[in-house]
């Protein structure tokens, strides 16, 4: 008999997937600031420290450097540390723990130490939280050798990915957009795990190909769903793996539809959006029957007020009309 499928948040699965975690692995443990007594910024380790005690799910000082440093140690130990990190903004405090140790070590000891540390982290805009706490900054992340970066962007992705994340020797971080904690998704029950190495086609098409990842896909798939009422079928591409890019499945893609509309929630100069439409460029020029186009962040920061938040990221009319440019040129 078929089981059903599971609703939840995508906050629930992220919990889930932590209490998961903590349950299979006697070495693993969470630390962060407030993932004990206060349940975590975003609510995601409610409930957690009553069930597995200070020594699993640490409180830590506010002290973003502290704490990567102490989880890179930790996994140097041969600990299983999940590392939480408020925002992605003030991972930055964290920068040389992150890019010059974890991303380094395996590297430069000839491979004699691994680093399987997990680093979670919120990432984006759209919740008022003003320009210290609202930018995407996966695609600076995305750069660093050594590292593996993770945007998921479904529910099914963020019950699962951890668990994968935990079994890489090398250091994962993980990217959780905040809007996205409340969202509501459908977990398949067959569906036990998920890769942490490829894209995945989240709506199939055969005018163009709309890339894009986290926050961005609910709204890549809206607009697709407005461009199918239109006779422009649309196929969506969920990137769910930024670092290394799955290049087999986005250049097989553009190559059947020969447009690509790339959206990604960090400003433009300097992008992922601009890495991925630099490859298109050198390996697919010839395939293409129309210019690449990005949608991106506005290059300010991100302000407070909501119509103006709202007007600096991207949104499902952009999208809609880049497609239409490149299916409808005027």
């Amino acid at each position: 008999m078929n089981q059903p499928p599971i609703r939840m948040t995508y906050r629930e699965a992220c919990r889930q997937a932590i209490r998961d975690a903590l349950l299979r692995d006697p070495r693993c443990f969470i630390m962060g600031e407030d993932v004990g007594l206060y349940g975590g910024c975003y609510a995601v380790t409610k409930g957690l420290l009553e069930e597995f005690g200070a020594d699993r799910v640490r409180d830590t000082p506010l002290a973003e450097s502290v704490i990567a440093g102490a989880g890179v140690g930790a996994a140097m130990a041969g600990l299983r540390p999940i590392v939480e990190l408020m925002t992605c903004n003030f991972s930055l405090l964290a920068l040389d723990q992150i890019m010059n140790n974890a991303a380094t070590i395996p590297h430069m000891s000839g491979g004699q130490f691994a680093v399987p540390l997990v680093i979670r982290m919120a990432t984006g805009g759209g919740r008022q939280l003003a320009a210290q706490h609202s930018h995407s900054l996966e695609g600076w992340y995305a750069h660093i050798p050594g590292l593996r970066v993770l945007a998921p962007g479904t529910v099914q992705d963020a019950r699962f990915m951890l668990a994968a994340a935990l079994d890489d020797p090398n250091p994962v971080l993980i990217f959780e957009h905040v809007v996205l904690y409340n969202a509501e998704g459908e977990l398949d029950p067959v569906v036990t795990a998920v890769d942490i190495h490829s894209a995945r086609v989240r709506r199939e098409g055969r005018d163009l190909t709309i890339l894009t990842y986290g926050n961005s896909l609910p709204k890549a798939l809206a607009a697709a769903e407005e461009l199918a009422s239109e006779g422009i079928q649309g196929e969506v591409i969920d990137l769910r793996v930024l670092r290394p890019l799955d290049t087999k499945t986005i250049f097989a893609s553009v190559t059947r539809t020969r447009r690509c509309v790339i959206v990604d929630e960090g400003w433009k100069s300097g992008s992922l959006s601009a890495e991925i439409a630099a490859r298109l460029a050198e390996d697919l020029f010839f395939e293409l029957d129309a210019p690449i186009r990005r949608i991106c962040a506005r290059e300010v920061p991100v302000p407070y007020a909501a119509h103006l938040e709202e007007a600096a990221l991207p949104q499902v009319p952009d999208i809609v009309a880049a497609a239409r440019g490149l299916v409808r040129p005027r």
